[in-house]
């Protein structure tokens, strides 16, 4: 016995008003790019439900993909039986004995639709109960808080089967936000801001600085491999690899050392602002959290975001460095981001950074300079490198993250 379709459930875009359809018209997309190779499968989208109609296919596969993509609640395997009490039973049983995980009590919960159907509601929740009691070990009845709620769904056409809860990544379906450009280091916190971001509908564009020879390229090597665990959850991502030695030996000769990690800042700033509007983005997103570092301090934040006009996004500004952690190594870039191969922001880091640089004062030092033509430069120069992921890349739990 084979399950017979999965049903998804849309969570938050159940909130969305005359706007729902475009969401639900992406989401439709994204579950159709991540199952293209399940060929019989098809799909059925509703105002509050979708469905996948397996036809055949074993639904474990399809079920790991589809926890992983955004806009997705959670969903529920289900069978379709034929209008026979005997083989509802089986079915049950089946259902009961393939959960995802283990249980310990369950309840059976008949919608008795056609009530042209030989048995009462509770004729059927008993029936099927204790054929379950009867075929399992160290299961009990619940009727009050199950671990499962067996429902029994009684149509004219055939009986439906289904219960568990499986939870899915939430959030909001990819691109349904718009385009922004992360600014990817090889650290801890920016790859958990893409994830974020990503959550949350946006569809990202990876830009690295990268400082040959002050930088190797295994550290090169380590955001490309951040940028792979990304792509796991939407099958694609695009890293743009920045040239930023020439500027940072400059701002290193010719800015005070206390001021140089703020220059650097607004200068990768300029630089990401100018490839985002290149690649037709909208806003920029960085791993930053509020006093974490000097360069996070609300006064660093306003010096550094004043040669930009474009929204910066930061999803990290309120949490703590131990949940950062925590959620890198949920989704699986802790490990990559703890290699030991240094980035440009860690090489150059002066003894003393200002925490509470005055604007005033870096435009100052910035005015005896022209980085006009280096910025520039750093544009045109930027190589475009194109990941593709497979879906089953990263087995992922995202219960914790819901």
């Amino acid at each position: 016995m084979k399950y017979d379709h999965i049903i998804i459930r849309y969570g938050e875009m159940s909130t969305k008003g005359r706007n729902r359809k475009l969401f639900i018209d992406r989401l439709k997309k994204s579950i159709k790019k991540s199952l293209a190779d399940f060929k019989a499968v098809s799909i059925d989208s509703k105002r509050d439900r979708m469905y996948v109609l397996l036809n055949g296919e074993d639904h474990e596969p399809i079920i790991d993909r589809l926890k992983r993509i955004f806009g997705i609640q959670s969903l529920s395997p289900a069978i379709k039986v034929e209008r026979d009490i005997e083989e509802i039973k089986h079915a049950s049983l089946h259902y009961v004995k393939h959960l995802s995980k283990n249980i310990q009590t369950f309840k059976v919960d008949t919608n008795r639709a056609d009530k042209s159907f030989p048995m009462k509601t509770d004729e059927i929740n008993h029936s099927i109960g204790g054929h379950i009691l009867k075929n399992t070990d160290g299961l009990k009845v619940d009727v009050r808080n199950p671990d499962l709620k067996l429902i029994v769904d009684v149509r004219k056409d055939a009986v439906y089967l289904t219960g568990e809860i499986i939870p899915g990544a939430g959030g909001l379906p990819y691109g349904s936000s718009g385009k922004a450009m992360l600014m990817l280091s090889g650290g801890i916190d920016s790859p958990v801001a893409g994830y974020l971001s990503l959550k949350r509908g946006l569809e990202i564009e990876c830009i690295h600085f990268y400082s040959p020879p002050f930088t190797s390229e295994r550290s090169k090597q380590k955001v490309l491999d951040l940028a792979n665990v990304l792509a796991g959850f939407t099958g694609k991502m695009t890293v743009h690899i920045v040239p930023f030695t020439e500027i940072q030996k400059l701002i290193h000769k010719q800015i005070p050392e206390s001021y140089t990690m703020t220059s650097t800042r607004r200068l990768m700033l300029q630089i990401a602002d100018r490839l985002r509007e290149k690649y037709e983005g909208l806003a920029i997103v960085t791993g930053e959290s509020l006093g974490q570092v000097a360069s996070q301090t609300l006064n660093s934040m306003y010096t550094i975001n004043e040669v930009t006009n474009t929204p910066v996004l930061r999803p990290l500004i309120t949490m703590d460095k131990t949940e950062i952690i925590e959620m890198a190594r949920t989704i699986g870039t802790l490990d990559i981001s703890n290699r030991p191969y240094e980035d440009c922001c860690t090489v150059f880091t002066p003894a003393n950074p200002k925490t509470k640089p005055k604007l005033e004062k870096v435009q100052y030092y910035e005015s005896f300079i022209d980085f006009s033509e280096l910025i520039k430069e750093a544009v045109e120069n930027t190589e475009t490198i194109h990941i593709s992921s497979k879906n089953d890349n990263h087995s992922l739990s995202f219960f914790d993250l819901l």
